[in-house]
């Protein structure tokens, strides 16, 4: 058991979540990713322990509650403790089509919350243990619909949205407790990201995206920031405007 503080990446990838790891891995913390297919995993821990990080991967899909909290469970195991957790999984299949928000039901709004409720499920798992050390971070990363209208999205926008708020409301109780929460608002398509590349390998159906692109470096940079500031609870990034706005 490391006595390392640990931050767990949920859904991890070769973007943002690689970037995450590798952030909070320069400063110090193992890192426990969660992905839900285990094909990169070797992959992805070689690269953190070529950076000199301590890493292991574990294998959940977070709609799979019993799984994603056994996958928690044994993280603790090996690490000791969970002392931040990182939120961001793929909240849809980027190769199916989307209703415009004039055009779902009830299901597509239910099928779109299926992304948030293993948020709240990784919180009540783990947020107990970082009140009572009286420290901890729970970072999330949502789209940027949950603060701009972005019809064509339809029910992505309503989880975007419900995750950012449960976001800034845990935020809100948590500020005298010494745990952050905060959330990551995220507009564009996020470098290295496996959206990313897909959107790139299909400009026949995608268009060509120039370089309104982010880099996830800077948004875990960012990401960073909000946990160890502790005095915002968001950071938005859009790859159609400059900068990120605090």
């Amino acid at each position: 058991m490391s006595t390392t503080k640990t931050a767990v990446v949920i859904g991890a990838g070769p973007g943002l979540g690689m970037s995450v790891a590798h952030r909070f891995g320069r400063e110090g913390y193992a890192v426990a990713l969660i992905s839900r297919t285990d094909t990169r995993h070797a992959d992805y821990v070689a690269a953190l322990a070529e950076a000199g990080v301590e890493a292991q991967a574990f294998t959940a899909d977070v709609v799979d509650r019993d799984r994603l909290r056994s996958a928690l469970d044994t993280a603790t195991e090996r690490f000791g403790t969970i002392d931040v957790v990182y939120y961001g999984p793929g909240a849809a299949d980027p190769d199916a089509p989307l209703k415009p928000i004039t055009g779902i039901g009830s299901d597509d709004a239910r099928e779109a919350m299926s992304w948030v409720y293993p948020a709240v499920d990784v919180v009540e798992h783990v947020l107990p243990g970082m009140v009572g050390r009286g420290e901890g971070g729970l970072l999330f990363a949502g789209g940027l619909s949950a603060v701009h209208p972005m019809p064509p999205l339809g029910a992505l926008a309503i989880a975007s949205a419900a995750l950012r708020n449960y976001a800034v409301t845990l935020h809100a109780g948590l500020a005298d407790q010494g745990v952050y929460a905060g959330n990551l608002t995220i507009g564009g398509l996020v470098e290295r990201g496996d959206i990313h590349r897909l959107v790139k390998s299909q400009p026949e159906k995608f268009g060509d995206v120039g370089d309104k692109t982010l880099d996830p470096d800077d948004i875990a940079d960012e990401a960073w920031r909000l946990f160890t500031g502790r005095d915002r609870a968001e950071a938005v990034f859009s790859a159609f405007a400059a900068g990120v706005e605090r």
